[in-house]
């Protein structure tokens, strides 16, 4: 019962930061860039308060993976700030949960070889079309509405792209600690300790590490924030680093309880797509018609769906 509760915090935080960094304010790379640095901090707590305590060791392999993890987070989570700011949260979430859904199935298949039978990608092609469905669904705009037509379609693509790239950069955080077991990087002798939760605990610091890496490179690089990246909205973004990092610590722990792995895990995690989209229509005030509230609902629920369907996939 407990391990269903730590599977459950990501839920809430993960679902929640979004709105807390919209309502904290600044750019994209603000957000992206305080909110590492929040991170970092919460991951630095806990090297210190549990991982030197427990006397855990934290390999050279294990600072590489979680390093090269963090970085690839970070192209993911400017991605999905900036699509926030094109498309609104509650169009957005709804998008980028389905592309990470979608992602880690895909890649789960593919690289980590977990679909193994006709079975499995017969039901989870079926999965992955309910997510996209749902997905579409939620940011469906009702005809009767008439506005900016053209500015609105700028955005709306600029947004996908966004969450294109995020879902790229998402899915190679969440697969890259496995991969590295998988090909024997991380010796199955220390990834397996304590049910594997001294192996993702471990990872937390210096994941936290590549977030920061990340995020300053792209935030100077790509973004050209670099004049702005250390004003205030950057340091009032810590808050969301800290409550994503409770979720990150929360779902690395859950996926690597053997009773509900990562697929599970990962699933029950992007079930912040309540929280997202309707805290972005309620708390953010971000306007929908009564057709628009209808195509959202049905959206949540055949994503949800279709994510309980992958995370539950016959073998």
């Amino acid at each position: 019962m407990f391990i269903y509760l730590v599977a459950l915090i990501p839920v809430v935080t993960w679902g929640s930061y979004g709105i807390v960094a919209t309502k904290l304010g600044g750019s994209a790379g603000q957000q992206t860039f305080g909110m590492t640095i929040g991170a970092m901090g919460f991951g630095l707590i806990a090297f210190v308060a549990f991982i030197i305590p427990q006397n855990i060791n934290v390999s050279a392999h294990i600072w590489i993976a979680g390093i090269l993890s963090g970085l690839l987070w970070a192209v993911g989570q400017a991605g999905q700030f900036t699509a926030f700011k094109a498309m609104g949260v509650s169009n957005g979430f709804p998008f980028s949960t389905a592309g990470q859904i979608v992602g880690n199935a895909a890649l789960a298949a593919t690289i980590l070889g977990e679909w193994s039978s006709a079975r499995t990608w017969i039901f989870g092609t079926i999965s992955i079309m309910l997510v996209v469905v749902g997905a579409f669904l939620t940011a469906k705009r009702d005809k009767a509405i008439k506005t900016g037509d053209d500015e609105t379609k700028s955005e709306t693509t600029r947004g996908l792209i966004a969450i294109l790239i995020s879902t790229v950069g998402y899915s190679g955080y969440y697969i890259i600690p496995n991969y590295m077991r998988k090909i024997g990087y991380i010796s199955h002798e220390i990834a397996n300790k304590n049910n594997g939760i001294d192996f993702v605990t471990a990872t937390i610091f210096p994941q936290s590490i590549g977030m920061v890496i990340g995020a300053f490179l792209i935030v100077i690089l790509f973004m050209r924030e670099g004049k702005t990246m250390f004003k205030a909205p950057t340091w009032r973004n810590m808050l969301p680093g800290v409550i994503w990092g409770i979720g990150n610590l929360a779902m690395f722990i859950s996926a690597a309880n053997p009773k509900l792995g990562q697929a599970m895990a990962v699933t029950i995690s992007q079930m912040g797509i309540i929280i997202g989209t309707f805290g972005g229509i309620y708390i953010l005030h971000e306007s929908k018609t009564k057709k628009q509230m209808v195509y959202i609902v049905i959206g949540a629920i055949l994503i949800l769906m279709g994510g309980a369907l992958i995370s539950n996939l016959p073998k």
